[in-house]
């Protein structure tokens, strides 16, 4: 897909969250698996071709981004696979009356400052509802200005690094394909924090 728009495009967060998925397949066949902001749906269709029970969002806004998710699913024969029209800091019916999750994915989801606060509020409610639940997320580092950290503290998130060599991920080839330009990729895990008491 070489259409560079937002949610048209297999930007190298996506390829690196799939590596991740990869490298954990043992560990998804049963785990229920929503992927936010999903676009072209790498992550979750792997997640799903690895045996997880994946549901696929996009902003309800957009509707040629679940359009683009709902081609993905067909492609690689997962016609089944749910797509929700989701957005981010919205709460709606669809988000009220989601079936339990055990893991989030959202590749390159921090891509616009004025959109952090919307996903982290959209992460906060999922996973308080799913408290056991994990947020696994890849960005790319386009500013040293641009920090999640008081925002977490706010909603009362945790994260953790996870260093790309740690699943073969910090190769300039991925997936038998070169990673396109240079980018510094990274990964966390974001989850609730303790409350304290």
């Amino acid at each position: 897909v070489l259409d560079s728009q937002y949610g048209m495009y297999v930007w190298p967060c996506a390829v690196v969250l799939a590596q991740y998925l990869w490298a954990h397949r043992r560990s998804l066949p049963g785990k229920r698996v929503l992927e936010i902001g999903a676009g072209v749906s790498l992550p979750g269709v792997v997640a799903a071709r690895c045996g997880a029970q994946v549901i696929l969002s996009d902003s309800e806004e957009l509707p040629q981004c679940l359009q683009s998710c709902r081609s993905s699913c067909l492609m690689n024969r997962l016609p089944h696979v749910p797509v929700l029209g989701l957005t981010w800091g919205r709460v709606s019916p669809e988000l009220l009356s989601l079936a339990p999750i055990d893991i989030i994915l959202g590749s390159d989801v921090f891509f616009d400052p004025k959109d952090f606060e919307d996903i982290l509020t959209t992460i906060y409610f999922l996973l308080e509802k799913n408290p056991h639940a994990q947020f696994w997320t890849t960005y790319q580092v386009r500013s040293a200005d641009w920090s999640i950290e008081a925002l977490l503290h706010k909603w009362n998130l945790k994260s953790s690094h996870v260093p790309l060599q740690s699943f073969g991920a910090d190769k300039e080839h991925l997936a038998s394909s070169s990673m396109p330009g240079r980018h510094t990729i990274e990964m966390m895990i974001i989850s609730l924090a303790q409350s304290e008491g």
